[in-house]
């Protein structure tokens, strides 16, 4: 065996320590130095090599965020993970959603609360009555004739708070800030990150790799409906975005009788989120970048693609048992996207991690089986980072019940998590650095990806990634050969939504070089789906290709180190037995990624994988 190959089997078999799990770390009762010392011992006695400090509801209230205090926990942590050569990731808030510094930039600044939109219904020949903290963005009529004043206020909305009111659960729910002023954004970038470079600069790099941002929103969590989500002047900002004026679709927020109300709602959604890109994400970014550490976390939904190009480590968060075993939710619907939502931003922005925070509130019946299901569920769609929702320092009186379970030392399957922990480890590096083959792409808006095309190729085994439609006309390569862009070549390309003007002269080129493949997501689902198969392999040569249907099967295959590696997941918990050909042919073996053992095997292979059981097919080409 050559060099080459000798180190990709030592590799898989011991990962760099880069590639660890990196569980939030709940920080969420009184703290001692010598505690969170054995904890870390404890974290990495059982293969977590990292571990994400997250400041967590139950702390006293004399170790408030970002206090002295509070700080000095952090140099000792930080201290002891790089004494042990271990990775550090900083949480960006007191609790979430991130941006109000747990309430520090609305005290330090009154005007930086959260903004909304709302109306004021006028009566015949009424001018709008404002009060102090109102101003007037517009008045419209109505197609019945009713005038409105479309107001923006300040907004009574919080985030969740770091200390529990008596002995809780109850806690406190400090005032969210004004994520749509970027000035409310620069105070916080004052408040927490400079912050975290004054005390921690040092160490930046090593062993702190990145700051987790976490589902920051443009509302908080109001405490009022019927509102939208606005500031001081978010109209022009609006009006730009979408390269009209909005002013005569204003109604339409609020009344389902407007004309195309639902579509005029979903472009000030679209305005919005690109929008917040510009005052949040992008602010962030740059401090990250300037600073010499990756920007993480995730926007505040699943398939918000678009605010992934300002994360160095796109990610997404798999919580709420939004995604289960056996359920369609595995495949349908928004959170059935978010896989393929990172790990595609991933690939189309050049970067080389994308992560999951998973497991957080899937309840104290999570099980041994969901947890390893869930990581697989991810590896198979390209994910190589994960986030385990969480180990907590304490578990005393209501900690125990906050967003459960401890899935770490509290955990019923602690004494067998290195087992997890370095099967996780290897999976995370097949994903790193290597090359995804695949020629489908699913084209998507900046914050909406279709699932209904994703389901037929999944079930069907045709491998794709999700474009963000910018992309079209920003920096892919249009031809008669397909879509080109960072390393893929993409020679076939669904459609499913209405896309952006901007991307059709790009989709009409696609269009008469027949590559194509538009897809109604309200047909029916059998026809239109052999209809888009056989579309597909007009175009795209299948991968793999199984003798009978197999539809919980899922594969990813990617070229590493100059061997092919499938990766084979049974999503289903009934066994799989399934005789599969593959389009590279060579020395073949089968890798269980849980001890690194590897066994030889004949092409085709004759796969048998047990309930939710993932393998790896390596090949080592045949020369040509």
């Amino acid at each position: 065996m050559d060099r080459v190959s000798m180190s990709f089997w030592q590799t898989l078999l011991e990962p760099p320590r880069e590639f660890s799990v990196m569980p939030f770390w709940f920080w969420n009762d009184r703290l001692d130095e010598a505690e969170i010392r054995r904890q870390i011992a404890d974290f990495q006695a059982h293969g977590v090599h990292g571990f994400v400090i997250h400041p967590r509801v139950g702390l006293p209230r004399d170790l408030g965020f970002m206090s002295e205090a509070l700080l000095h926990f952090y140099h000792v942590a930080i201290q002891e993970a790089q004494r042990r050569g271990m990775y550090v990731i900083l949480y960006d808030e007191g609790m979430y959603p991130s941006g109000s510094a747990s309430g520090q930039v609305v005290v330090s600044n009154p005007a930086y609360q959260t903004r909304c939109l709302d109306k004021i219904e006028l009566a015949p020949g009424q001018e709008p009555e404002l009060a102090a903290d109102q101003n007037l963005v517009a008045v419209v009529t109505r197609r019945n004739g009713e005038r409105l004043a479309v107001i923006d206020r300040r907004l009574e909305a919080t985030i969740r708070g770091l200390h529990f009111i008596a002995e809780g659960p109850d806690e406190d729910a400090p005032p969210a800030a004004d994520l749509l002023n970027p000035d409310a954004v620069r105070c916080f970038l004052a408040l927490v990150y400079d912050r975290f470079a004054q005390h921690f600069g040092r160490y930046f790099g090593d062993p702190i790799m990145a700051i987790f941002t976490d589902e920051p929103s443009p509302l908080g969590r109001p405490r009022e409906r019927g509102i939208w989500p606005g500031t001081t002047g978010i109209l022009e900002h609006v009006n730009r975005i979408l390269g009209e004026d909005f002013t005569p679709h204003l109604a339409a927020l609020w009344y389902d009788d407007e004309p195309d109300a639902a579509h005029h709602r979903r472009r000030y959604e679209q305005a919005i989120a690109l929008r917040m890109e510009e005052t949040w994400y992008r602010q962030l970014y740059d401090w990250c970048e300037a600073h010499g550490l990756a920007l993480t976390g995730h926007p505040a939904r699943a398939d918000d693609i678009g605010a992934l190009r300002y994360f160095h480590i796109p990610g997404q968060d798999l919580v709420w048992r939004w995604v289960l075993p056996d359920h369609p939710s595995a495949l349908e619907g928004e959170q059935a996207t978010q896989g393929k939502c990172s790990s595609s931003a991933m690939i189309h922005l050049g970067r080389r991690r994308n992560a999951n925070e998973c497991c957080g509130a899937y309840g104290h019946e999570l099980t041994w089986a969901e947890m390893n299901w869930l990581a697989d569920w991810c590896f198979v769609r390209g994910v190589n980072l994960l986030f385990p929702h969480a180990f907590y320092y304490s578990v005393r009186g209501p900690r125990r019940d906050e967003r459960p379970p401890d899935v770490g030392p509290h955990s019923p399957w602690w004494d067998r998590f290195a087992t997890y922990a370095d099967r996780c480890r290897r999976l995370s590096w097949i994903n790193t650095d290597s090359g995804h083959v695949c020629q489908l792409a699913i084209l998507g808006a900046a914050d909406y990806l279709p699932w209904e095309p994703a389901k037929v190729c999944f079930q069907h085994q045709r491998d794709f990634n999700y474009l963000e439609e910018r992309h079209l006309w920003e920096d892919a390569r249009v031809d008669e050969t397909g879509v080109q862009l960072a390393g893929m070549h993409y020679r076939a390309l669904i459609l499913a939504h209405e896309p952006d003007p901007r991307a059709r002269p790009a989709l009409a080129q696609l269009e008469r070089a027949g590559r194509l493949i538009r897809y109604d997501p309200a047909a029916d689902p059998g026809e239109s789906g052999a209809a888009l198969l056989a579309q597909i392999d007009r175009l795209v040569e299948p991968d793999v290709i199984p003798d009978r249907p197999a539809p919980d099967l899922r594969v990813r295959h990617v070229v590493k180190e100059g061997y092919h590696v499938y990766l084979l997941f049974n999503e289903a918990g009934t066994p799989l037995k399934v005789r599969l050909q593959v389009a590279v042919p060579g020395e073949a073996w089968l890798v269980d990624p849980a001890t690194a053992q590897r066994q030889a095997c004949s092409l085709p292979l004759a796969l048998h994988l047990d309930g939710y059981a993932l393998q790896l097919l390596v090949i080592r080409p045949a020369s040509p």
